[in-house]
């Protein structure tokens, strides 16, 4: 506690020039990361690909591939750009001083006595903002679904259900959004220096409440889950978790293909009771070896403890972010900085503690996924013990085809911004040797492409 008020105090300092430092993280960011993506176009610009897909990607699908990653490199130039431009316009015109007065105008003005002070006004400040950047994200949201995955055939969503979306991600936004942030902002304020302990509990709490609550309240006001029809794919992902003492509950079939043509497979639950879910689009394009093979993966993660240490490491993130913002939260010099003067809401401290610690996200970002990537190729090695090498080889190798995925890419780009080895590296881990195409060129034409979902397998 003695060493982070002494930061403290060192680092609040009449006159330093946070805003200029923060505004040189933001900026040198963008540079590097738009340096990583010039990078990877280069890769995205090859003719080739790589000599372990030459006998099982067709030169017209790579060419695909090819094509739709330039696609989204080029979308991605524009959009981080525009991107930019906001958080830079929002620093040098000072809209956070400003919508902050402007919130507190607008609660002195309409609301009693009663809803004044500055758990209210935060929550009116905050909803504001986010319907502002909601607004201004809507262009790129909208290019991004519409124009560029529908060019690629890889949209399924109408306008009507984009829309829809959009208002129930705001409803859901406000429902958790007030109670949290007051519960974080009460909790601030009432236990003093040492209230990082509190809000690191607390934040425990909440993430064990998201995992129950949303496959109950959240997920389906999006998606439908149905219980997987009774066959020889039930009895086969049955007999995997039984074999491996997986406590599946339930199994369930998502319809991902309402809105995109997205390909995934997971898990979730409490320790004691595990649901999997399997979207519709792979059970449709994947042969039955194959889609318990790709679960052969993810319950690798669970058997290896994957998910338990990423859990406790997230915990530990946590709680050390939560401890520096002890050290930031009463740094006036940082909120003249940014143009508050007599007020010093705790929101913005933890809004502009987030831009200073910029250059640390990103080494936490790095290093994370350096670790993601080595936990891929364990649990792709725990299914090659299970006897699925061949099953799981094919099921990347088609969903790699279907998805058109990018084939390659450049190894300083991959470090930094992928969580999964690519697809040769994967392969060469299953020391996989081809004996035929696993699709050709025709077979595609007559397919619907397939996306790979966030959280790709």
């Amino acid at each position: 506690m003695d060493l982070l008020q002494s930061l403290a105090r060192f680092l609040d300092r009449p006159l330093f020039p946070w805003k200029r430092l923060i505004v040189g993280f933001s900026v040198g960011q963008y540079l590097f990361e738009g340096f990583l993506s010039l990078r990877q176009y280069q890769i995205l610009k090859e003719k080739k690909p790589p000599k372990v897909l030459e006998s099982e990607v067709s030169q017209e699908v790579f060419d695909k591939s090819q094509a739709y990653g330039r696609a989204k490199a080029k979308f991605g130039f524009v959009s981080s750009l525009y991107g930019q431009a906001q958080n830079l316009g929002f620093i040098y015109y000072d809209v956070l001083p400003k919508l902050w007065a402007l919130t507190g105008i607008w609660l002195a003005r309409y609301a009693s006595a009663q809803y004044t002070g500055e758990i209210m006004h935060t929550l009116i400040f905050f909803f504001t903002l986010n319907v502002i950047t909601t607004v201004l994200n809507l262009p790129t949201s909208y290019y991004s679904t519409f124009v560029l995955e529908e060019k690629f055939g890889f949209n399924k969503q109408t306008l009507k259900l984009w829309v829809t979306d959009i208002i129930k991600g705001q409803a859901l936004m406000v429902v958790f959004g007030v109670p949290l942030l007051s519960a974080f902002l009460a909790i601030v304020q009432k236990t003093g220096n040492g209230f990082f302990y509190y809000l690191w509990l607390f934040g425990v709490g909440v993430q064990v409440f998201m995992i129950t609550i949303y496959p109950i309240a959240i997920l389906p006001l999006f998606n439908k889950l149905s219980p997987l029809e009774e066959g020889p794919l039930k009895v086969g992902v049955e007999g995997l978790a039984k074999r491996l003492e997986f406590p599946l509950k339930e199994l369930y079939v998502i319809d991902g293909s309402k809105r995109s043509a997205h390909s995934n497979a997971y898990f979730y639950g409490l320790p004691w009771k595990k649901h999997i879910v399997i979207y519709d689009t792979l059970i449709e394009k994947s042969e039955i070896e194959e889609v318990v093979a790709v679960l052969s993966h993810e319950l690798g993660h669970w058997s290896l403890s994957h998910t338990t240490k990423l859990f406790g490491i997230s915990q530990f993130h946590m709680f050390y972010l939560f401890a520096l913002f002890s050290v930031f939260i009463n740094n006036r010099s940082l909120y003249e900085s940014f143009g508050f003067h007599k007020e010093f809401p705790i929101i913005i401290g933890f809004i502009l503690f987030s831009d200073a610690l910029a250059p640390m996200d990103t080494v936490v970002k790095l290093l994370m996924n350096i670790l993601s990537r080595k936990y891929e190729f364990q649990a792709d090695e725990f299914a090659v013990k299970l006897g699925y090498s061949k099953e799981l080889a094919k099921s990347l190798i088609k969903l790699q085809i279907q998805n058109l995925s990018t084939m390659n890419a450049d190894w300083l780009y991959a470090s930094y911004h992928f969580s999964h080895p690519i697809l040769p590296e994967r392969l060469g881990a299953l020391r996989w040797v081809s004996d035929e195409k696993t699709s050709d060129a025709k077979k595609m034409d007559a397919e619907q492409p397939l996306k790979a979902a966030d959280r790709e397998l």
